[in-house]
């Protein structure tokens, strides 16, 4: 001791090395908080990715629902229709205009 004091040495011995012990664990058990909380932190983050990607999927499975519906609402005749329409526009107009110039690549006289 530095002092003599009206207390026991080996109280304050006692409470001197106590003292001594938690100031000499407290880094590691700071860093041992550090690492639960970093470990907790890591899970949620897990936690929260696996619960975007199963949102993800609802909303890609509701898509492809929605564009299978879509098809299967389609009369077939009148899809049918609108396909052959679609695939001859302008078909007439292209054959009038190349009949036109094999006339005219003709000779006057034949």
């Amino acid at each position: 001791m530095a002092f003599p004091t009206a207390v026991n040495d080996q109280v304050t011995d006692a409470i001197t090395q106590s003292n001594v012990k938690v100031i000499g664990e407290s880094p590691a058990m700071a860093l041992g908080n550090l690492y639960q909380a970093m470990a907790h932190s890591t899970g949620i983050l897990f936690e929260n990715a696996v619960s975007a990607q199963q949102q993800q999927n609802t909303l890609a499975l509701a898509a492809a629902n929605m564009g299978v519906m879509q098809i299967y609402s389609l009369d077939t005749a009148t899809g049918a229709g609108a396909a052959e329409k679609g695939g001859q526009v302008g078909v007439a107009d292209t054959l009038i205009s190349f009949l036109s110039v094999l006339n005219s690549l003709q000779p006057v006289g034949a």
